[in-house]
């Protein structure tokens, strides 16, 4: 008789064995992935401090296409890198800090310039490997806790447990080599090549601004830079003002005419209505026949000047084009409306990020308080259904004030400056007491004289007891 049954160690076993192991394989190969996508997500990104600034780096979320732009997060706005890295894995790098520290300032003073901006790059670089080299043992580690956990549940003797747990480490460390080194291998190289935050950026057209010319300002205690809130437009004029004032629209009822007269300071009032960072602030401001020169330049004539407080970002966000926009449109929140605001408010961050620094390297080092924006429309929006806002249309608003808001605070904190928010609660448009000024209002949406108190107290309150 002839016996056709299978023996042990014929194909029918082989390929049971086969089959077994291609699941474990499988079954750790999709473990490790797995691991990977989180260790990605929860790996601290490292911080490399150069050129007086100070950024975070690690990897930007995956990106499938074979070229393309790493990701720079500046004050809260993703902001996407001038080079282009290959694969990918691309770099995420953060803004964190932005004051000329020790090191600069020698470096400077020495005229060693191409020493530090060398260091920029190859610490970016160095950053970039330390991060792969803490997210793969963040990854191993995800990998060898449920590896533990389930040979210790199978009884696995100990020989084989080492071999599923090394196996484990060994297969995450050979799929992030493949990510580091070959899917990103130009990312050194390029992070290397970088010499400063405009190379990550491009080149800001806004250069440092000179003093302006004129004798010292020495008995000035504050300085005010910003736009028609901080100038208070729309309210009582000034008694006796020059012709930039009324150009500028300058109110003694502002909240820097207000500070100057409960602190009995000596103000340098330099707001003007329709400022921005780049025309106004940092630059030169047409107004009609008259040129407002760059607030910064003036603000420097204020040798002693203990404070600067500034009012930026509206105009810079085309806030009261937006809300007219929303007013007029069936609603706020579309894809143009949103992609024009996004854009403007990352091209603001850069603008605000240079005028941070500027302010950073004022001499005297005085105590800077930078301003949020209010809250113009309050929970009640029923008085404005007429003009075209809704309830849903306020919040699309508000959540981009927000947003404005968000930015200007980030970035001031970054720079060790102070921030202050008014609070218009129970006052907003269709309240029995508005601070806003309403459509038959000389400045629509800007602070009436109430307001501009609020502005007042809330900085007053904002500033340290050595400022006042």
């Amino acid at each position: 008789m002839r016996w056709t049954g299978p023996l042990r160690g014929e194909p029918g076993d082989l390929r049971r064995r086969l089959a077994v192991a291609a699941a474990y394989v499988l079954g750790l190969l999709a473990l490790a992935l797995a691991a990977i996508a989180l260790a990605v997500q929860i790996t601290p990104l490292q911080s490399v401090s150069a050129a007086g600034q100070t950024m975070r780096v690690g990897a930007a979320p995956l990106k499938w296409s074979l070229s393309g732009p790493g990701q720079l997060d500046l004050f809260g706005q993703r902001i996407p890198t001038r080079p282009l890295f290959d694969g990918p894995i691309r770099p995420r790098l953060e803004l964190t800090h932005i004051q000329e520290d020790a090191e600069v300032a020698g470096l400077l003073r020495s005229g060693e310039h191409d020493r530090l901006t060398l260091e920029v790059g190859r610490k970016l670089a160095v950053g970039w490997a330390r991060y792969g080299a803490w997210e793969t043992a963040v990854a191993a580690g995800l990998v060898l806790l449920p590896l533990a956990a389930w040979t210790g549940w199978r009884r696995m003797p100990v020989r084989r447990t080492v071999l599923v747990l090394t196996g484990g480490v060994v297969l995450v460390a050979s799929i992030n080599a493949v990510g580091f080194y070959l899917l990103a291998f130009d990312t050194p190289r390029v992070l290397s090549d970088v010499r400063s935050l405009q190379d990550l950026l491009g080149h800001s057209t806004l250069a440092p601004v000179p003093r302006a010319e004129g004798p010292a300002l020495g008995d000035v205690r504050a300085v005010f830079l910003g736009d028609s809130t901080a100038a208070g437009t729309g309210n009582r004029p000034l008694a006796d003002p020059t012709p930039l004032d009324t150009a500028c629209r300058r109110s003694a009822d502002s909240y820097p005419q207000i500070l100057a007269r409960t602190n009995d300071w000596r103000v340098l009032d330099l707001a003007c209505a329709g400022a921005t960072v780049h025309d106004g602030l940092l630059g030169v401001q047409i107004l009609g026949d008259q040129v407002a020169p760059p607030q910064l330049a003036q603000a420097q004539r204020a040798t002693q000047a203990s404070v600067v407080v500034v009012g930026v970002g509206a105009n810079d966000v085309r806030w009261a084009d937006l809300v007219k926009l929303c007013a007029a449109s069936p609603t706020c929140d579309d894809r143009a409306s949103t992609a024009f605001f996004q854009h403007r408010l990352a091209g603001f961050a850069l603008d605000y990020r240079e005028l941070l620094r500027q302010l950073s390297d004022l001499p005297q080092h005085p105590t800077v308080l930078v301003n949020e924006y209010y809250d113009p429309f309050g929970p009640d929006v029923d008085c404005l259904r007429k003009e075209g806002i809704t309830r849903q249309k306020a919040e699309v608003l508000r959540s981009r004030l927000t947003a404005l808001n968000t930015v200007l605070r980030q970035g001031a904190e970054e720079a060790g400056f102070t921030t202050a928010r008014p609070d218009f609660s129970g006052h907003g448009l269709c309240s029995a007491q508005p601070y806003v000024q309403g459509s038959a209002g000389r400045a629509p949406l800007h602070p009436t004289a109430a307001g501009a108190l609020a502005i007042a107290l809330a900085d007053q309150q904002a500033l340290p007891d050595s400022a006042r």
